[in-house]
């Protein structure tokens, strides 16, 4: 399987990387760029595709990297 193939992805990953990568888009982040972390959060979120062949096939998700943003940002050391 080449580089960037998505086809082991269920549609559910590819809905939450186009979210993803909907509100770097309106951060001002490029659109490569956005792309690029989109994919990188639903990989590390689903471990790789779901489907079988994929590296996350047949693994739990694991949400916290949908959390770190906001405890990044928004950490209370006021």
């Amino acid at each position: 399987m080449p580089r960037g193939d998505k086809s082991t992805y269920t549609d559910k990953e590819k809905r939450q990387a186009e979210h993803i990568e909907e509100g770097y888009l309106e951060r001002g982040v490029s659109d490569e760029e956005a792309e690029r972390r989109a994919w990188a959060t639903v990989n590390k979120v689903h471990g790789g595709g779901e489907k079988p062949g994929g590296g996350g096939y047949g693994k739990p998700e694991n949400h916290e990297p949908m959390r770190k943003g906001g405890r990044r940002s928004h950490g209370g050391n006021a």
